[in-house]
């Protein structure tokens, strides 16, 4: 891949940094390199950068900041990104659930149940107010029977 060479300043074509302005700065593997610039540091496919004219000389596996001092000098805002400060991890707390106001949701299904019992008690009753009917009905059929025998 003699296009990109150690130094080359190409431009980025594909992914979020699309657009920016980065250099070559080592062959990692076949159809990939690595690049450094106004772009994160990382390996990238030869097919997504598009190659310029300039070349900067720069020595093979450079560290960000020769990069930066080299974009500088070209005129190019360079990506400056700082790790994270690893912060001490939040303890957990429980969770406390707050109690609901139960009365009401038992004084219906109370009310409801109270209910059912009494529809069953009138029902009962009523069953028992036909049985006797039936029954007094029946002994007066029974009576009427045998006093005409």
């Amino acid at each position: 891949m003699a296009v990109f060479e150690v130094g080359r300043v190409c431009m980025k074509l594909a992914g979020r940094d699309a657009g920016r302005k980065c250099v070559v700065l080592s062959d990692v593997a076949d159809g990939k390199v690595l690049v450094d610039g106004a772009t994160r540091r990382r390996s990238v496919n030869v097919n997504h950068l598009e190659p310029m004219t300039t070349v900067l000389d720069i020595a093979a596996d450079a560290s960000h900041e020769d990069v930066a001092k080299a974009f500088e000098a070209l005129g190019v805002k360079v990506l400056n990104t700082k790790a994270k400060k690893a912060s001490d991890r939040p303890k957990k707390s429980k969770k406390v659930k707050a109690k609901k106001s139960v009365a009401p949701k038992k004084d219906k299904k109370a009310a409801k149940k109270a209910e059912a019992k009494e529809s069953k008690k009138e029902s009962k009753k009523s069953e028992e107010k036909k049985a006797e009917t039936k029954a007094a009905e029946g002994s007066k059929d029974l009576a009427d029977t045998l006093e005409e025998r």
